[in-house]
């Protein structure tokens, strides 16, 4: 297991952070774990677990992530619900790629008990 930080920009493990949401042993328990999980997933290129964590009346049927896309950094700007004791929630992020950013606001929902991605609004 790494020690080094995750990639999502919290100071753990990657194994003990949203390598457990990645492996399946763990279900991220909040709106804005699974974003971070989510975008954790397009660092390590882990297309499958996007797909896993999309809902499936938005879910696209293939996903092709670019493997020269390097992404360098993730800010959290905003969060509304989101928690256990929500059915759906909002995250703003700032994901940073070499060469610019993206700025989106994401809505989540659960499903079966589990948060899913539903989809985002880019923002400039």
């Amino acid at each position: 297991m790494s020690t080094r930080s995750c990639p999502c920009g919290l100071l753990v493990a990657y194994g003990d952070c949203c390598g457990r949401y990645h492996s399946g042993s763990a279900a991220a328990p909040t709106a804005e774990a699974l974003m971070r999980s989510r975008y954790c997933a397009f660092v390590k290129g882990d297309a499958g677990y996007l797909l896993r964590t999309w809902h499936p009346r938005t879910r696209p049927g293939t996903l092709e992530l670019d493997p020269r896309t390097r992404w360098t950094g993730l800010e959290i700007l905003d969060t509304s619900d989101g928690s256990a004791f929500h059915s759906g929630g909002t995250v703003e992020f700032r994901a940073s790629y070499r060469g610019g950013s993206l700025h989106e606001r994401s809505r989540f929902e659960r499903v079966d008990g589990a948060w899913v991605y539903v989809d985002g609004e880019f923002l400039p």
